[in-house]
Parts: structure tokens; sequence; C-alpha cells
């Protein structure tokens, strides 16, 4: 077994290289698990007592010279640079990419920061919601026709609790708690009973707004569509169409004109350059009185409009599919947009 030994001990002496790999297979042929001494550690056992001291000696000085080896080869040819790398504190460290915020985020921080300029507040609200708040106080009684307008998901255990339909609701638990003047927007998920497609979602996302004061007209309200639009989309020419939405009275939808300027336009308008936006109203007064409010002394406007759709307008997004598909590579196109 001495032999065998000093055999191993002329082969670590004349072993010499600067390749990595090399090095760290002659490491593993003599110190790993199933290396060399291993097997000869094991085969120690079987050594006649009057010879265990001399091979022990032996086998201690073949371990320490492959180690001494090992780490001699590795600091002259630098094969840690790792290591090198973290000792040096003051590099800077490894340069990860960016993320960007998503397209819905961005128009409703883009929309928030419009209204804050004049004067609205954020009032938030429960997306787990019941029957008084989401419908009856709206307006929407229950069997009112106006209800199969809103496909809802309700909680099968209690027809009475249901995932919101709009953000309504929000104002509602507002104004039952607030007393006039009142100027909020409520911005949040919503959920439809609908199929999931490139134009429609079972879940959205709503920004709804609610001004009641004394003598609060219509004209107010047009005014601040007005403004609206001129500093979201840097088109001031609006135009408001007679609608019904059973919570105001009278009602309207809201189209801005985009214009007719490239083939895009001309898709997106139909060839019209009307775009429909939101839909607004003043709240009709069984609303005021439903959150005990005097529909004698205050009157209100209240409008509402998809982010979603907003966005697909703003990035000319073909898909609605899209938000939701976590694709990292549609969200980088939006990091220009991060400062809005």
């Amino acid at each position: 077994m001495i032999e065998e030994i000093k055999s191993h001990l002329e082969e670590i002496e004349q072993f010499n290289s600067t390749d990595a790999t090399e090095i760290e297979n002659f490491r593993i042929k003599f110190l790993g698990k199933k290396g060399l001494l291993n097997e000869l550690f094991a085969k120690f056992k079987e050594v006649p007592n009057q010879e265990k001291k001399a091979v022990g000696q032996a086998l201690n000085q073949l371990k320490t010279k492959a180690t001494d080896k090992i780490n001699a080869l590795k600091d002259t040819n630098g094969d840690d640079n790792s290591n090198k790398v973290l000792e040096d504190f003051t590099k800077p460290g490894l340069d990860y990419p960016l993320g960007s915020k998503h397209p819905i985020s961005i128009v409703k921080n883009r929309i928030i920061e419009i209204f804050k300029r004049i004067g609205f507040a954020l009032s938030d609200g429960p997306e787990i919601e019941d029957d008084w708040h989401n419908f009856t106080a709206l307006n929407l009684p229950e069997y009112h026709p106006a209800r199969d307008m809103q496909d809802t998901f309700f909680i099968q255990q209690d027809p009475d609790i249901l995932l919101r339909t709009h953000t309504s609701s929000v104002q509602i638990r507002y104004m039952e708690q607030n007393e006039p003047p009142i100027r909020i927007l409520s911005p949040g998920r919503v959920y439809r009973n609908e199929a999931i497609s490139a134009r429609s979602h079972c879940m959205f996302h709503q920004i709804e707004g609610l001004y009641i004061d004394k003598d609060v007209s219509f004209a107010d309200l047009r005014q601040t569509l007005q403004y609206f639009t001129t500093e979201l989309f840097g088109k001031s020419k609006i135009r408001l169409r007679p609608s019904y939405f059973p919570f105001t009275e009278p009602s309207a939808e809201v189209d801005v004109y985009w214009g007719l300027e490239t083939e895009t336009d001309y898709r997106m308008t139909k060839g019209t350059g009307w775009l429909e936006i939101m839909g607004c109203g003043m709240i009709d007064p069984n609303v005021l009185k439903n959150v005990n409010i005097d529909s004698e002394e205050y009157s209100g406007f209240a409008f509402g409009l998809g982010l979603e759709r907003i966005a697909l307008l703003l990035y000319q997004i073909g898909d609605i599919r899209m938000y939701f598909e976590n694709d990292v590579r549609f969200l980088e196109q939006f990091k220009n947009e991060m400062g809005m």
C-alpha cells in the first residue's frame, strides 16, 4: 500500500494545468466522495497493526499534498473569479432590467391626477357588495327591468350578496356617511357575467365621479367633461347624446371627436370621427332620497368610464385579453409612460 501511495504522490507532483475543468476533475479524483483518498482510507482498516503508523503518515501526506496542489493551481490561474468580484464591494451590482407599470395603472393614475386638480378626492369600497348598495339604492329595485343590463355574479349561499357590477356602490356608501358638498372619484375592479373576448372581460376596471352641492347644473357637468377630455386626449370637441341610466336623469353618453386623420382613425370611429368614451347624467332625486340627502336643496352629477376601453384608445391595443396575460414583452412597451 505504501508503494501505491508513492505512485499517487508522484502523480500529484507531476500534475499541472491552467484549465479550470481539468483542475476540478483532478480534485474530484483525489478528494471527491468516491475519490482515491476515501478508497485508501477504507483499505487502511485492513492494514496490519505493525504497519498502520507508516501507512497512516503516508496517507496524511498524500491528502495534504493533493489539497495544497489544488489550492495552488486555483490561486495561480485565478479560478475563483466570482469570489474576487464579491470581495470588491465598490463595484456596481448586476444590471437587472426595470419593469414598468401596467397600462391600466398608468391610465388610472392620469385620470385621478386630472380630477384632483379640480378638487376631486378618492373614495374606495368593498368589491363584495350587498343588493342595497349595488342596486336598490341606485334606483334599481328588485325586479326592475334595468337589472337585466347587469349580468351579475351572485353568491349562491346568499342571493343578497354579489360581486359589485360598478363602483357606483362606493358612491352610495360615501353619501350615506358624508354630507354635501361631495366631490369624489371611485376607481376599482368590477365584475360582469360576460364572455371573455377581444372586447370584453368578466372583470374590468371602472372609475366613476360624483359631485353634489347646491345649484349644480347640467352645464357644470358638461364643463367638467370638456376639461377632462381636453386634458386626457388633447381633444376638446365633445358631444352628449341622450341615453338612459336608472340612477341619473337626464342621462347622456359622451363622445369625443377623435378625427379622421389616419386609417386607424377611420377603423376606430367607423368613419364618423366620433368615439364614445363614457356615460353621465344628473343624479336622480330618488337616489338622493335613498341616502337622506335633500333633493330640494342639493343636486349633482355623476359620470363613469371603463379604464380598459380608454387604454385601448390611447395605446391602440387590439385585444383586451392582453391586459391579463402577464407578457413581459407587452409591458415593456410602457416603460416611457411610467412618469405619467
